[in-house]
């Protein structure tokens, strides 16, 4: 069994946010893979299903971005996982948008989601870095994570998500490389 987390904010207000583009993608899987209905737990909202042959729990924590890690650490105790059962999709500053990159550990590069799953369960869990690009000045970050996609990023998230979606049978086999390499090729890279 696996967990899967995507990173978001809670609300309407929230949900075209590049932050949101984790919460994103894991409804993507769960609508690509035809998991079964939503449930409120773990302080979130989880689906459970299987990508190919694997269980894999989805969870959209509700905590907001810099708790996440209080509702991931409760679903961690409650299936008694270890950190390498767990794989958060997150959105990335430093990956050119709509880029996926999957790495295995390390540290939150200033991600506070990422900071608050680590303080809950340690550092050594999966990511799929999500590409959003840089605004260009630090100072501009915090309004750029919390700004909407553009009408005309459309096609190409919707491209992204799908791709994400439709290969992550990879991921749930542990074969990160070939997940990379067709999630690019589907997308045309």
């Amino acid at each position: 069994m696996q967990i899967w987390v995507g990173l978001g904010n809670p609300g309407p207000q929230y949900a075209m946010n590049r932050h949101n583009v984790g919460f994103m993608a894991v409804d993507t899987i769960a609508e690509v893979h035809s998991f079964g209905p939503v449930q409120k737990k773990f302080q979130g909202w989880m689906q459970d299903g299987r990508v190919g042959a694997e269980r894999v729990i989805l969870l959209k924590p509700a905590t907001f971005m810099n708790e996440s890690g209080r509702s991931v650490g409760e679903a961690m105790r409650f299936y008694k996982l270890e950190p390498d059962a767990l794989t958060v999709f997150h959105d990335e500053l430093d990956l050119a948008p709509f880029k996926v990159k999957v790495k295995q550990g390390g540290g939150a590069a200033g991600h506070n989601g990422l900071r608050s799953i680590g303080q809950h369960v340690g550092p050594d869990f999966r990511r799929v870095r999500l590409g959003i690009g840089h605004p260009g000045h630090k100072d501009r970050v915090t309004g750029y994570v919390l700004g909407n996609y553009a009408k005309a990023e459309m096609d190409d998230l919707a491209g992204m998500l799908g791709a994400v979606a439709v290969e992550s049978e990879w991921l749930a086999q542990g074969d990160d490389p070939r997940f990379m390499s067709d999630v690019a090729l589907r997308q045309g890279a």
